[in-house]
């Protein structure tokens, strides 16, 4: 098995019987779908590339690159012409990526070409959010981890990490897709929260703004978290890290049907709609959730 970004970048943990680690997307697939979270962190089940997906790696692969250049090339226009070598960044890293627009299938040149176009408008919607010639990020997928006193091992990417000449740490995450409606905020926001608990705990200071950045629908959501905030994700982190383990010596992970199930690659497997999931593998040992990939 290939050693994961994740797990190339995290420290040792010298004398420490660590529980295991935990990502704020493997948090989220476990409380959305225990059924979700096994087949892909412990079943490790493949899943074919989507181009909503691939749009959202471009997308950020892009803002990354953007803030390599000197401040006055960071245009519209720049940005634009970085789509396509970005695309191919990105599939050199990822061949089943390649899959998406095939040679052989009818139209598939067009297809790529119509994909594309919808990578940049989403990028031409960033600039009317902000004006990335007049920002210096101190981080771009800046990799972070903690580890609490519980011995659980808190880790993942951040997009960005702004620090303004005062101290003062902003949290930013893009997003390629809409901003959730307000019943989907606080699951939007534990992401950041679960950054901002891990810059707390590894620099002794709590962020004072964290920022989601809705590209998909060009909207902002702004976030003053507090120490009882993040408390109250540490909290909750814990919370599913022991019901993570509670399924797994249980052997019970169960599926939790909803609105998202039409776009699960697993569908077939889930018991809820008449599959039956694959045997546990034998070797599966304490958990290790993985790499943070945040693909919105």
């Amino acid at each position: 098995m290939s050693t994961s970004p994740a797990e190339s970048l995290s420290t040792p943990v010298d004398g420490v019987n660590v529980l295991g680690s935990l990502s704020p997307s493997r948090a989220s697939d476990f409380t959305s779908c225990p059924l979700l979270y096994r087949f892909r962190t412990i079943d490790q089940l493949p899943e074919p590339p989507s181009e909503a997906a691939a749009r959202g790696t471009v997308v950020h692969k892009v803002l990354e690159d953007l803030f390599d250049l000197p401040a006055p090339e960071r245009t519209p226009r720049q940005a634009k012409s970085m789509v396509e070598q970005a695309w191919e960044d990105v599939r050199s890293l990822d061949p089943t990526l390649a899959t998406l627009f095939t040679s052989e299938a009818e139209g598939a040149e067009g297809a790529e070409e119509g994909w594309l176009e919808s990578c940049r408008q989403v990028l031409r919607r960033y600039f009317d959010l902000e004006d990335p010639r007049r920002l210096e990020p101190a981080e771009r997928e800046h990799y972070v981890e903690a580890l609490l006193d519980s011995k659980l091992l808190l880790r993942g990417f951040i997009d960005r990490v702004d620090v303004a000449a005062d101290g003062r740490i902003r949290v930013v995450d893009y997003k390629s897709g809409r901003v959730p409606s307000e019943a989907y905020e606080a699951k939007a926001l534990f992401q950041l929260k679960f950054y901002a608990l891990v810059i707390w705990r590894t620099r002794g200071v709590v962020p004072a703004m964290l920022q989601l950045i809705y590209l998909g629908s060009g909207d902002i959501l702004r976030y003053v978290p507090d120490e009882a905030d993040l408390l109250a994700t540490e909290r909750k982190a814990e919370a599913i890290w022991r019901a993570i383990r509670t399924a797994q010596e249980t052997g019970e992970w169960q599926p939790n049907p909803g609105r998202l199930c039409g776009w699960c690659a697993h569908k077939s497997l889930c018991p809820a709609f008449g599959g039956t999931p694959p045997p546990l593998p034998a070797t599966a040992g304490p958990v290790a959730a993985g790499d943070d990939v945040d693909l919105d």
